[in-house]
């Protein structure tokens, strides 16, 4: 009988998907990591059986997270990114030729490791790139101790529980704020608001407390199931009201090959459907 692996994230839904071959198993000190074949995703990275990354649908996630924040700033240089140890992230923020430092700071090295080994298709060199800077060390110690002077800060979490927890705290999101530039913009993983409404709530909550705009934005990948997964936005700036226009000529500039955004679908992110809207307090 062909392998599944079942996700059960959520306390009444579950998805499952085939295991073609497991190409790796293994328990670290922080969580037990699995690579196999999925006829249609892929290579798929799970972390104690929850869906993290797959081969196929990454790029979804990986853009909106990083070509949004980035574009919409115009300016932006200096990049952190807490977690992302499988390098998706930073290859997307690499791709920005105006982006001349970028801070990863993963809490797990051995997921670093075996990312370049088994998955590396996700980061495609961007751990050779010489801009990039890893810090293996706990996110939230790190934004804590920061110098900061960061123009973008992309928050790319695990699910709160487990080591991920900490990453969405109050005291979290207030450090976070101080390590950024006046006009600068965080953006945070917060997982599927048809099936995980507490989590938006709960930063945008501390968003709004923190930030001039405080808002989320949306995308549909196929492996966070549930809906279409929110991405929580903050910024004492006005970047999010950038002109479709000068949106335009910012990624033409860039000459950057996407597979899902475009400066079209990174406006109409930021539509709401009312069932998230009531879940912003």
């Amino acid at each position: 009988m062909t392998d599944w692996v079942r996700e059960s994230l959520h306390p009444d839904y579950a998805q499952s998907l085939r295991v073609d071959e497991m190409l790796y198993d293994s328990k670290t000190d922080h969580q037990r990591l699995k690579v196999f074949q999925n006829g249609t995703f892929g290579r798929v990275l799970t972390l104690d059986d929850v869906v993290q990354t797959t081969e196929g649908d990454n790029f979804i996630y990986h853009e909106m997270m990083s070509h949004v924040p980035i574009l919409a700033h115009g300016a932006a240089s200096r990049v952190l990114i807490i977690g992302g140890g499988d390098g998706g992230m930073a290859r997307e923020v690499l791709r920005h030729k105006t982006v001349t430092h970028v801070t990863m700071v993963e809490i797990d090295a051995g997921v670093v490791e075996f990312s370049k080994t088994y998955l590396p298709m996700l980061s495609q060199g961007a751990f050779d790139d010489p801009r990039l800077e890893l810090v293996i060390a706990d996110g939230a110690d790190f934004i804590r101790s920061t110098s900061g002077g960061y123009d973008v800060i992309i928050v790319d979490s695990t699910d709160p529980i487990g080591p991920g927890e900490v990453l969405f705290s109050d005291t979290f999101y207030g450090h976070a704020k101080r390590a950024l530039t006046p006009d600068g913009i965080l953006v945070t993983q917060n997982g599927v608001p048809f099936m995980q409404g507490d989590e938006l709530t709960n930063t945008m909550r501390a968003f709004t407390a923190l930030f001039v705009d405080a808002t989320c934005y949306l995308a549909t990948i196929p492996t966070y199931a549930g809906g279409p997964m929110a991405f929580g936005w903050g910024t004492d700036g006005d970047a999010r009201h950038t002109p479709l226009e000068v949106l335009q000529g910012r990624f033409d500039a860039a000459g950057i090959d996407t597979g899902y955004y475009t400066p079209a679908v990174h406006q109409a992110a930021f539509a709401l459907p009312r069932y998230v809207q009531k879940l912003m307090p």
